[in-house]
């Protein structure tokens, strides 16, 4: 990326006024924001107007931008004219009706409003925290209920399909990397006695009515959660990139998989990875607070599959890319895929371990 491109692109949200001659928004700095994983995302402050963020997409991931920032377009103007009372930060435009800007080089930019005294915590430090969390990513949904989910556009195919997921597991068992199959039998061999989760969704998607299709975040975790620096209250969720129809099982199910574990999904401390119950109990209560009366009687009856499949799909994502030769995610030393999908099937079975006990439930 050129290093002009991104004063380019700010310059052009910058200066661009709805219903006015273009003003000039005087002089800009800028400020590289190093959270995110996908995105290039900079703070631009301008010496005659207000803060924003600039960020530009991922076409890598993210193969067309226009879908990513249609569906966020689409339920920004959905949230604030239906009056369902959840904020999300208003997008910028540099033209009437364009939200997204495409430089000389055919990067792409988008522009969002910046909330000053606000922080998002890395990971949840208690269940109070966890079960905020819930109830925000709850609440999110919540405010779509009657929102028409053929609005939204695919960004991401299969993202959460557990039998695509399961497919592509199958499939690298036919690749050339012997060595690392020898390696992971045992691994192989648990993930295939877990295929009834795989079954379990193909049931969810074939009964539309029990298990209908809502607007779901697809990354419910607490980093994507805006909090006021002032009161410590919600402000807003945030990163909406895989706002996508989806399954009930999904948001819940990520916030499981990243906050009521012990460990994270990169830790090799394996004897200690265990799931937390007063933090697993505080993400299904919040959830359930705000959502109780909007899910289904089957949603209700399943609500703890949400963690099983997740934690299960991840587990077969990182073996998939081990036995692929890590060609998806990025890796810092050679066994790290191998590591990952042994920590999240030992989060799994911990899970499993957890509702026996805990609720008599044998998944």
């Amino acid at each position: 990326m050129s290093e002009n491109n991104y004063k380019e692109a700010a310059a052009v949200f910058a200066n661009y006024t709805p219903d006015l001659p273009d003003l000039s928004a005087g002089e800009m700095t800028f400020t590289f924001l190093s959270g995110g994983l996908i995105n290039t995302t900079r703070l631009v402050r301008c010496g005659l107007k207000s803060s924003f963020l600039l960020q530009q997409i991922n076409t890598s991931v993210f193969c067309n931008p226009e879908d990513v920032q249609n569906n966020y377009i689409s339920i920004s103007k959905y949230a604030e004219q239906a009056h369902t009372g959840l904020r999300l930060p208003h997008p910028k435009y540099h033209k009437q009706n364009e939200s997204l800007f495409r430089d000389k080089d055919g990067n792409y930019w988008r522009a969002f409003e910046f909330i000053e005294h606000a922080f998002s915590p890395p990971v949840a430090e208690n269940p109070l925290q966890a079960k905020t969390t819930a109830k925000t990513f709850a609440k999110f949904t919540l405010a779509f209920d009657e929102f028409n989910t053929d609005q939204l556009r695919i960004v991401i195919p299969d993202f959460h399909n557990l039998s695509f997921r399961y497919h592509q597991f199958e499939e690298s068992l036919k690749g050339e990397q012997i060595k690392r199959k020898i390696k992971a039998t045992l691994l192989i061999e648990e993930l295939k006695k877990r295929e009834k989760y795989k079954h379990f969704y193909e049931v969810i998607t074939e009964s539309s009515e029990s298990f209908p299709l809502r607007v779901m975040h697809h990354d419910a975790k607490i980093a994507n959660v805006l909090f006021s620096k002032k009161t410590g209250k919600v402000i807003c969720p945030v990163d909406f990139d895989t706002v996508m129809p989806g399954y009930y099982f999904s948001d819940m199910g990520d916030m499981i998989r990243s906050m009521a574990c012990t460990h994270d999904e990169n830790s090799i401390d394996f004897n200690n990875i265990n799931i937390r119950s007063d933090f697993y109990n505080a993400i299904l209560d919040g959830y359930l607070e705000v959502m109780k009366n909007s899910l289904t009687e089957a949603e209700k009856k399943y609500i703890h599959y949400a963690g099983l499949i997740m934690i299960y799909m991840q587990a077969l994502r990182f073996m998939t890319d081990y036995l692929n030769g890590d060609i998806y995610y990025r890796i810092e030393y050679a066994e790290q895929n191998f590591d990952k999908a042994k920590n999240q099937l030992i989060l799994l079975e911990r899970l499993e371990d957890f509702f026996k006990k805990e609720f008599q439930f044998i998944p």
